[in-house]
């Protein structure tokens, strides 16, 4: 990892971390993914983005403040694009990896979209393809305050300025003291201060927590997890996506029929995210991703937990369902 400034010796002792390897480091390293969203479209130059309903609202972000045309487009029950629109030569398709289980979908569109650009935030295992402009978040998979990645296939490069993020981790250390519950109103503070930022390089602390990570062990347990689910779950799981094997994916998404699960959740301190509030605002009751965003439920399934928390909430699950 580089240095910040020239190397200062004795003194008080910084934060103690391990001198590990990032998982991408040959990738540009920025601050947050979309602005890796913002960088790609300045570096291309298109006039109109195609994206999907199914996504946060964030990635509206660059778009409108570099006031380029946008089209939302509905995806199928498997999650892929419904191309009844044209993309032209100015313009880009945006594609979720959702959850870490399209890498697939996005093999095929490479194949037949041209100015294709995937957001592989819930997707940080799935490596990007040659020649494909890809990013990835870094926060989303794992203790980090921001952070964010870029793969663009050319050599044209944007100046940027060193981001800080030593004021973003109160959440953090706070949580390893008090547990996530008292810290999440700091974890709600730091996403408000993430909203729109000016593209920057990422900070010297968030890359030096990244090369602390232990990704081999992250990707298996994610792996074991989400298989374990997968083998207790899938009868009850009304999701028409085919899951593929040895997946290191972000969550076991549950689509299930029955209401109020999240909140029998909750009650047993099992704290599931809505992926994403803003899609019931843009859609209608009658639209497949108004239905996915109500009714499915995003079960954890990251390197902090074993088998054991697993079949809990297994457990927990079968007698609600």
């Amino acid at each position: 990892m580089e240095s910040q400034t020239a190397k200062t010796i004795g003194g008080y002792f910084q934060l103690t971390l391990e001198q590990g390897k990032e998982y991408y480091p040959d990738l540009i390293k920025l601050n947050t993914s979309r602005n890796a969203l913002e960088y790609v479209l300045i570096i291309r130059g298109y006039t109109k983005v195609y994206l999907p309903y199914y996504t946060c609202e964030v990635m509206l972000e660059p778009i409108v403040r570099l006031n380029i045309q946008y089209q939302f487009y509905s995806i199928n029950k498997e999650l892929e694009p419904i191309f009844d629109f044209e993309i032209g030569p100015t313009e880009c398709l945006l594609y979720t990896n959702y959850f870490g289980l399209k890498q697939d979908t996005v093999k095929w569109l490479r194949e037949n979209v041209d100015n294709l650009i995937i957001d592989n935030a819930q997707a940080f295992f799935s490596k990007p393809l040659p020649g494909i402009d890809t990013f990835y978040s870094c926060r989303k998979f794992f203790g980090v305050p921001d952070g964010a990645y870029l793969q663009i296939d050319t050599d044209e490069r944007l100046v940027l300025e060193k981001d800080s993020s030593a004021n973003r981790v109160g959440h953090l250390t706070s949580s390893i003291d008090h547990g996530i519950e008292h810290s999440y109103a700091d974890f709600l503070e730091n996403e408000a201060k993430l909203k729109d930022n000016d593209i920057k390089s990422m900070s010297y602390l968030t890359q030096a927590l990244l090369c602390n990570v232990n990704y081999k062990e992250s990707k298996n347990k994610r792996i074991e997890n989400f298989k374990f689910l997968n083998d207790n779950l899938f009868l009850a799981n009304e999701l028409a996506v085919d899951f593929p094997d040895e997946v290191p994916a972000m969550v076991y998404p549950l689509l299930v029929s029955k209401k109020g699960i999240k909140a029998k959740l909750i009650e047993k301190k099992i704290f599931v995210p809505t992926f994403w509030p803003n899609v019931l605002k843009w859609t209608t009751d009658d639209m497949y991703e108004y239905k996915l965003t109500k009714r499915t439920v995003y079960l954890p399934v990251d390197q902090r937990y074993g088998l054991d928390d697993m079949a809990y909430m297994v457990d927990v699950l079968k007698k609600i369902i």
